[in-house]
């Protein structure tokens, strides 16, 4: 039976109670807009125990949802890594971060804030259904009425249909929604450093927002190589399946 284990507010572990094995490497995920750390517990289960999977959870959700919404990427990963445990980034453990949607450019901004101020630079950083930070692009989301938001969620694929008809739970889900997208949307990069950590790019084929070929553009962030995998699936290509997740930091584990 899986577990969460919370670490403290910000950080979640998913793991099963017979998981004795010490784990090879770590990796940090980062959710989509409107997302929870709990999106990851089924990449947790396939990578255990060799991967210790730490999913971050935002403020304004779930059992945070008495707190202020993050509404700027980059305050929101100030936070953060200021909330990153010393045994998390310095225990030797190779560290690989992961970020699905906005989750790609919070860990993107996480990256570059241990690398360059901290002098903890990430073994890898995965990135997922977005474009660069230097091509950042609005959909003007956030500024859609509540039915234009529930429509966008509908063409995404990652809500279910019986939430987005249920007029009740949309009250409680809305506003962490639109809070997201405005932080996601009025994100502005801001030109520095290259990371020395190779990126990975993944992206489903009939992805609504953003076909595969709108991630190369993360090739010029990184002076470690860039590499780009098409898969099977929409925007949440890995909600039900996280394979080509696994097999991605299998492989570079095996590497």
């Amino acid at each position: 039976m899986t577990t969460s284990v919370s670490t403290d507010l910000w950080f979640r572990r998913f793991r099963a109670g017979d998981d004795n094995r010490a784990p090879r490497a770590r990796l940090l995920c980062f959710p989509h807009a409107g997302g929870a750390a709990s999106y990851f517990t089924g990449l947790s289960a396939r990578l255990r125990p060799d991967v210790d999977v730490v999913a971050v959870q935002y403020p304004g959700r779930q059992d945070r949802r008495s707190e202020p919404f993050a509404t700027d990427l980059a305050t929101l990963a100030d936070r953060i890594v200021e909330q990153l445990d010393v045994r998390t980034v310095a225990d030797g453990l190779p560290l690989v971060l992961f970020g699905h949607s906005m989750g790609a450019t919070v860990g993107y901004e996480v990256a570059r804030r241990l690398e360059h101020a901290h002098e903890r630079p990430v073994d890898r950083l995965v990135v997922s259904a977005r474009n660069a930070p230097s091509e950042h692009r609005s959909a003007g989301i956030h500024r859609l009425d509540d039915a234009g938001v529930v429509d966008e969620l509908r063409r995404t694929g990652g809500t279910s249909g019986d939430l987005l008809a249920d007029a009740e739970m949309l009250q409680l889900v809305l506003p962490v929604v639109r809070a997201d997208y405005t932080a996601a949307e009025t994100y502005s990069w801001v030109p520095g450093p290259p990371l020395r950590a190779p990126i990975d790019g993944l992206c489903g084929d009939r992805d609504p927002r953003v076909a595969p070929e709108d991630l190369r553009g993360w090739a010029a962030h990184t002076t470690g190589g860039f590499t780009l995998r098409s898969v099977p699936g929409d925007h949440f290509y890995f909600g039900a399946d996280p394979s080509p997740v696994v097999s991605l930091v299998r492989e570079r584990l095996a590497a």
